[in-house]
């Protein structure tokens, strides 16, 4: 799974939960990395693979939302698992090993094949997907000619 869908699949389940909890979620934005190392090494066969999530937000109230943790498995807009802590205005909401509902077939989160036949560090992906909500209900926060 690509770091984009595992950040895009925390965010979504991230967002949910937090909402299902009355947080009311104004924006979130998530990046996922599979980070380093530190030693240059990859991997073994069958070592689990982890990508690290970290996500900033506001709620509608204005309290700032972050999210640490890390994802072993996820599948697409569906589910995460691994360990996720959220904080609402500096508060933790939750912290669990996982979010959303998982039916159907998980997949393993696995860097992408290094190049240059496993030479030196592999570099990181990071990628931030973010989401703009426009609120109806305040005149004043649409957009321009919207």
């Amino acid at each position: 799974m690509t770091t984009a869908a595992v950040a895009w699949t925390t965010d979504q389940t991230v967002t949910e939960e937090l909402d299902r909890r009355d947080a009311g979620v104004q924006w979130l934005t998530c990046r996922a990395s599979y980070g380093d190392r530190g030693d240059g090494s990859k991997p073994a066969a069958g070592e689990e693979t982890v990508a690290e999530v970290d996500c900033s937000g506001k709620t509608k109230d204005g309290r700032d939302i972050s999210v640490e943790g890390v994802v072993t498995r996820a599948v697409d807009n569906k589910c995460v698992r691994g360990h996720i802590t959220a904080k609402v205005g500096g508060k933790t909401l939750f912290s669990v090993d996982g979010l959303g509902n998982c039916e159907g077939t998980p997949s393993p989160v696995a860097p992408p094949p290094s190049n240059g036949g496993g030479q030196g560090p592999r570099p990181t992906v990071t990628v931030t997907v973010t989401k703009t909500l426009w609120c109806k209900e305040d005149p004043q926060c649409w957009p321009e000619g919207k």
